[in-house]
């Protein structure tokens, strides 16, 4: 079973946790001013990435308290794990501080 760093209350079993899609994606300023297919393209059409991706995550098992990580999604390696509100980290420097071996920051 794999680890899932939460960055309330440390490394957990996977099953503690819920996917909860993609990170950074601002909900519509006006949404009453969306047409039918904006609405679509807003719910339903995420970014799908090869590599690193940020992520939202719910320790449904633990904190009960939601947050962002970057994931790599070829291996599953979680690269950082950052509460809700803080910028997401940038790619390239989380990519250069990682080791393979741990599947995490150096």
């Amino acid at each position: 079973m794999q680890l899932i760093p939460c960055p309330n209350c440390g490394q957990r079993e996977e099953i503690e946790f819920h996917y909860g899609g993609q990170a950074h994606v601002p909900y519509p300023a006006e949404p009453a001013a969306l047409s039918d297919a904006e609405w679509a393209d807003y719910l339903f059409f995420r970014e799908n990435p090869k590599g690193p991706f940020a992520e939202r995550w719910y320790h449904s098992g633990g904190c009960r308290r939601w947050f962002n990580a970057v994931r790599d999604t070829t291996s599953y390696r979680f690269l950082a794990v950052y509460q809700p509100d803080d910028p997401r980290p940038d790619i390239a420097t989380l990519l250069a501080n990682s080791t393979p071996e741990h599947g995490g920051p150096r």
